[in-house]
């Protein structure tokens, strides 16, 4: 079924998590022209309650053959075009758990509505111009959001912080095509085209378009998180580096080297970034076939994540193999991470003073970070290190609110090549036509990120990824 041919029928679908015996309440949400008539055919209100739109009415939802009662709820009515989906649209607010909902939704299909795709209510807001394209898409971001930072930029987009600039870029582009277009059609009949003032506007417009390409990477670090390797050779106190940060006993903690076999995921929130913390195996060369595979795994971890804290001892020290597996690693940034510094007397303090000159004049480790995790101690400042990391730069990571997603970075990547294509046009004194054709590819790009140029297959895409009831 396409895109378009969507609008028109009812639709129905439980827009809440459905979660066995602990919902405490569901709610069922019908939108159409016939969201109103089933709605009054399957609820009874007691007393004289007003149909009237945003208004909550109290009743019981009944089958309508037999006269059953099914669920004690509420009814939300909101009739177009004030709704999301700009249609009549209701609500019940069912009792929680799987049975009352699903026995609504039922009735509601019953009695003339057909089961919602995914992400069509929001489809239909998009159809109906209730969202732009931007906004629908801010929509599954903040209903998936892993961190208050994530929700935030979803709802900087929410509000148009990212449609308004798109628009004017793509405003700036159609006044410089009909320009140009003038030219080549009523040449004789005006002024000579300016075409400095031409260059200046097309540059001023890559610039713009550079700066939002930079919140691609803080958009997929909110979006899929950070993805960060706790890595060193055995027993310097990965897992109880990971057990403190955690405040969990996610990791098996032992004297014997070795104790971790396998990776350990835990899922944290640093300063508003989701993070996904990978205990591995201590890195060494093994006898054991069991641990030579924990071993190749710690290798496979490190190579995909997006940070590396790399634990050493400080009792032992910065030795050949601490050097051996930063030299495995320092493709990625990395947070040296100078655990047992409590097991330290007076005379080893040295040692510290020894790892720093290790290490000195290497750029790749962004930070030192002194912790004693069986305390916990050092865990607060291992944390800043890493919001410091993302902030800065060193995660290309930009500081802003907003963050595109691949979709979006995508096509204005698409404008940005088409903008310097005009600009290399027009150095080489090319005819006018030649500046028109990559000038409209740009503005299609633009169209395409906000929904003014948009195709069903590409609707279909997008939509696909959200849940049934949004």
């Amino acid at each position: 079924m396409t895109a378009t041919s969507l609008t028109g029928d009812t639709i129905a679908a439980i827009a809440t998590a459905v979660v066995p015996q602990q919902g405490s309440v569901g709610i069922v949400r019908v939108s159409g022209d016939e969201a109103v008539s089933i709605a009054k055919k399957l609820f009874h209100a007691p007393g004289s309650q007003p149909w009237e739109s945003h208004r909550i009415l109290y009743g019981f939802v009944k089958h309508p053959e037999t006269g059953n009662t099914v669920d004690e709820a509420l009814l939300l009515l909101m009739l177009a075009p004030k709704s999301y989906t700009r249609e009549d649209v209701v609500e019940f607010h069912c009792h929680g758990g799987i049975i009352a909902v699903q026995q609504v939704l039922q009735l509601c299909l019953e009695s003339g509505a057909r089961l919602a795709q995914q992400g069509e209510f929001t489809l239909r807001a998009f159809l109906n111009g209730r969202l732009d394209l931007t906004q629908a898409e801010s929509i599954a971001d903040l209903v998936g959001a892993q961190s208050p930072a994530a929700a935030q930029s979803a709802l900087a987009g929410l509000q148009g912080k990212l449609a308004t600039p798109i628009r004017s870029l793509r405003s700036t582009c159609l006044d410089i095509l009909a320009e140009i277009e003038a030219r080549i059609d009523f040449e004789e009949n005006l002024p000579p085209l300016d075409i400095e003032g031409i260059v200046e506007q097309i540059q001023g417009v890559n610039r713009e378009v550079s700066h939002l390409l930079e919140t691609a990477d803080r958009g997929e670090l909110l979006r899929s998180g950070l993805k960060v390797a706790i890595v060193g050779r055995p027993n310097v106190g990965k897992s109880s580096l990971l057990n403190a940060w955690s405040r969990s006993d996610r990791a098996i903690v032992t004297e014997l080297p070795g104790t971790t076999r396998d990776v350990v995921e835990s899922q944290l929130v640093v300063q508003g970034i989701p993070v996904q913390v990978l205990d591995t195996a201590g890195i060494r060369e093994a006898s054991d076939q069991v641990e030579k595979m924990g071993v190749q795994r710690s290798r496979e971890a490190a190579e995909k994540a997006d940070l590396i804290l790399l634990a050493i001892d400080a009792q032992a020290g910065w030795t050949q193999e601490e050097a051996e597996i930063y030299h495995n690693v320092k493709q990625r940034p990395v947070i040296l991470v100078v655990n047992k510094v409590d097991l330290l007397d007076g005379g080893d303090r040295n040692q510290l003073q020894e790892i720093e000159n290790a290490i000195a004049g290497d750029g790749n480790f962004i930070q030192i970070v002194k912790t004693a995790a069986a305390k916990p101690e050092g865990i607060d400042q291992l944390e800043n290190a890493i919001a410091q990391a993302v902030h800065t730069g060193n995660l290309q990571a930009a500081d802003t609110d907003l963050a595109i997603n691949q979709r979006q970075a995508a096509a204005l990547t698409r404008a940005k090549n088409a903008l310097e294509q005009v600009q290399k046009a027009i150095a080489d004194d090319l005819p006018l036509d030649f500046w028109t054709i990559d000038l409209r590819e740009a503005t299609q790009a633009f169209g395409e990120i906000t929904g003014d140029e948009i195709t069903e297959s590409m609707l279909d895409r997008i939509f696909s990824r959200f849940c049934i009831g949004k």
